[in-house]
């Protein structure tokens, strides 16, 4: 029979590989976003600073692999980043892009918290609590990303409706 921390840290491992390749996913889709917002500029902005923030989780999980001795899977990296593209795509042939788009990041952003609270779980019953804060601070980063998005909605959607009543292109 196996022993907890014989089955925590393979987990651990395999998490960390997981939300590593869906922070490359989130890029796909922060990038396929960002070329399309024209009258959102808050969004922008926004989606520019998460972008970094994206960017400096990766090199957090790599770092957390690195200590540990692992490395990232460059197969699911490579995986996520198409489907986050293509999930991307799809939404820009929707008459109501950035309602889709809005939609999509709020529940993405929830699913990366839900990651990041589960692999600070994991670190902190399998002993390898000295990356917590680490975790922690990407988790941070998605909680308030996710705000931003969900506090956003109702404005989007006021911007989508006057924009379509003026006859504007109000999809991005």
């Amino acid at each position: 029979m196996a022993t907890v921390n014989e089955i925590i840290r393979p987990l651990f491992i395999t998490g960390l590989r997981d939300v590593h390749a869906v922070e490359h996913q989130a890029l796909a889709l922060i990038d396929r976003q960002l070329d399309r917002l024209a009258h959102y500029p808050e969004i922008e902005a926004r989606l520019r600073s998460h972008r970094t923030e994206t960017e400096q989780q990766i090199s957090r999980v790599e770092q957390i692999l690195a200590d540990l001795g692992e490395s990232h899977s460059n197969l699911k990296d490579l995986g996520l980043s198409i489907s986050g593209n293509l999930a991307a795509l799809s939404h820009t042939v929707a008459g109501d892009e950035i309602i889709k788009n809005s939609f999509a990041n709020f529940a993405f952003e929830n699913f990366e918290i839900a990651s990041y609270t589960g692999l600070i779980t994991l670190a902190e019953d399998g002993g390898f609590g000295s990356v917590t804060a680490l975790l922690e601070q990407s988790l941070a980063e998605e909680q308030s990303m996710a705000s931003f998005v969900i506090g956003g909605i109702p404005k989007v959607m006021r911007t989508f409706v006057d924009l379509r009543a003026a006859g504007e292109d109000a999809s991005h």
